[in-house]
């Protein structure tokens, strides 16, 4: 079966977590002074993803939750040399805060009563995917 003959399931992950209009994120310490700067933004992001993996026991999942930090990609892509090196590792994290929120699910489901704090890290995952999709539109 391909990916176009699969069954037509799609999962609403803002119902998931519960976030239908609402807005919370990890990067802001005053809601009045929003962060545009995504490099501290990131920062704060793995920061928080770090935070959040300590609760997690002993699992191969948190070691892969702290080595996917989305930061060390954008300081790569903010460092690049050429266009097309930036939209390349733009992409990449791209990709992996959509991994990150993947694998925030995956842990919800294991250890259900760790979804308040994940929830926190999953809309931040969510909001840095969609800057990061924007990015890489406006780019090509």
């Amino acid at each position: 079966m391909t990916k176009h003959e699969a069954p037509s399931i799609r999962y609403d992950d803002d119902a998931f977590w519960g976030v239908a209009g609402e807005t919370s994120v990890v990067r802001e310490e005053n809601a009045a002074a929003p962060v545009f700067d995504l490099e501290e933004r990131t920062a704060k992001f793995g920061e928080a993803v770090i935070d959040f993996a300590k609760l997690i026991p002993e699992s191969p999942l948190t070691y892969w939750l702290i080595s996917q930090l989305v930061g060390a990609n954008y300081c790569e892509a903010d460092d690049s040399v050429s266009k097309k090196e930036f939209l390349l590792k733009i992409g990449t994290c791209r990709k992996e805060a959509r991994e990150t929120k993947y694998f925030l699910r995956m842990i919800v489901r294991a250890i259900p009563e760790l979804k308040p704090q994940a929830s926190v890290v999953w809309r931040e995952a969510k909001e840095l995917h969609l800057i990061f999709s924007k990015i890489r539109r406006n780019g090509k």
